[in-house]
């Protein structure tokens, strides 16, 4: 092996660790068997399924997901039995990634394997940097795998992006982390049964892990080692000793998951943000999906807060589409700042009684024909009808606004938004009874 192998290889293609490795190095899958989660890529027919099944890549491979997925052992896998480098974008430069081509371009020309290079983080790469890498990719003179943690319409630059095959990893669920927790303790490679576990320690810490793999077998070493002094039993104490963290009692699927939201919903609606935060803190902790905390804010925002704050709304939903952005733990922040924003933002739900009352009317059977004038005129016959007759265009009106009856004659006079005195809803108010006034509806 030379200067630019990563590490010696044992035949599948995946770096053989040596018995003092991180856990998490030598419980790195070597067969497609043993990857966890990721179905929508590895099943059968499926891209990468195809790629590593193939004795030559198809293409270069750009591999987007969370930490803690799987994209480094993926870049192995597909790697197979190729020469394999690997390079960090944190660390290398232009003149690394140009002495690989080159020595990548002498051994094609003399007949030997092809190379495979793994870049992780490309996404730190710069443009020039990246663009370094065009010429090997588009003549094949390397296979370019790069992992990244960023969008990368937004981090790799396009005529790369277009060379390669995008592949979206999606994070890993409590099933697979326990899988994965499972196999370590029973595995020769991992700790070989010398440990055992109990159920509350366990899911303790598949909710500390979240999504990522990789934390979930450092957090296991290191429980490991402090069930040394317990028999090798893994319990709660242990768990909790070991990680320096508390064991939140919150099951997912049970009343602790339906409690706390209830709580954090209540406590954001009631205007108490310290409350606020201390639920979502206690979902946060327990692993609770960020993306259904999300969509319970931007129902927040709207339900409660209204159109007394109509921020509010725009707030949560970018809250949730930066989550879905930078995912978990950074996602925290944002539904942090959302969560006291709402919390703090005066409160109103009449927008939100307004449509059920409406809703409700409707399905009373209270619909009513569309009033004539109001009816589509644009097509033949229309006129004839009298669609459109009598119509006045607002813009021609007095104030823009035309006294004319928009609802349909058996609902004339109904009143569902009624806007309370609280924040932006003052103004509201007052420009209501102007515009029911100037709509001849002062009654």
């Amino acid at each position: 092996m030379d200067l630019f192998d990563a590490a010696r290889m044992d035949g599948t293609g995946v770096p053989a660790p040596s018995a003092s490795a991180p856990l998490a190095v030598r419980m790195r899958p070597l067969t497609l068997d043993e990857v966890v989660g990721q179905s929508h890529l590895l099943g059968e027919g499926a891209p990468l399924a195809r790629l590593i099944g193939h004795s030559t890549p198809a293409t270069s491979v750009i591999l987007w997901g969370p930490p803690g997925t799987g994209k480094t052992t993926l870049a192995y896998l597909v790697a197979g039995k190729r020469r394999f480098i690997e390079l960090s974008a944190v660390t290398a430069g232009v003149k690394d990634v140009r002495a690989i081509i080159e020595d990548s371009k002498r051994r094609l020309a003399t007949g030997e394997r092809e190379t495979v290079v793994f870049i992780d983080e490309i996404h730190r790469f710069t443009r020039s940097q990246q663009d370094v890498l065009l010429p090997a990719v588009e003549n094949r003179w390397i296979t370019l795998i790069g992992a990244t943690t960023e969008n990368p319409s937004f981090s790799v630059v396009g005529p790369l992006l277009s060379r390669s095959l995008l592949l979206t990893l999606k994070p890993l669920t409590d099933a697979d982390i326990g899988a994965l927790l499972d196999r370590a303790m029973a595995d020769p490679r991992g700790l070989g049964g010398d440990v055992t576990v109990d159920a509350d320690a366990r899911a303790h810490m598949v909710r500390v892990a979240g999504a990522d793999a990789r934390k979930a077998l450092t957090l296991l070493e290191s429980v490991a080692e402090a069930a040394a002094d317990n028999d090798g039993v893994i319990t709660a104490a242990v768990t909790e000793s070991a990680m320096d963290a508390a064991l939140v009692a919150y099951d997912k699927s049970g009343d602790q998951h339906y409690d706390v939201i209830s709580a954090f919903i209540k406590s954001v609606r009631g205007s108490d943000v310290d409350a606020s935060l201390h639920y979502l803190a206690r979902m946060v902790v327990a692993g609770e999906d960020p993306r259904f905390i999300a969509r319970r804010l931007v129902i927040l925002a709207s339900e409660d807060v209204g159109l007394a704050d109509p921020q509010a709304l725009l707030i949560a939903q970018a809250a949730a589409d930066a989550v879905s952005f930078i995912g978990m733990p950074e996602g925290r922040i944002p539904l942090g700042e959302a969560t006291a924003y709402l919390a703090l933002a005066p409160k109103s739900n009449r927008s939100y009684l307004a449509i059920d009352a409406a809703i409700a009317d409707v399905r009373a059977g209270k619909a009513g024909v569309v009033p004539s004038h109001l009816r589509d005129a644009h097509y033949a016959g229309a006129e004839g009808l009298g669609h459109g007759k009598g119509y006045q265009y607002s813009h021609d009106a007095a104030h823009g606004v035309a006294a004319q009856e928009y609802l349909p004659d058996s609902l004339a006079g109904s009143r569902y938004y009624r806007p309370t005195e609280h924040g932006n809803e003052r103004s509201i108010t007052e420009r209501l009874a102007t515009l029911r006034r100037l709509l001849g509806r002062e009654n």
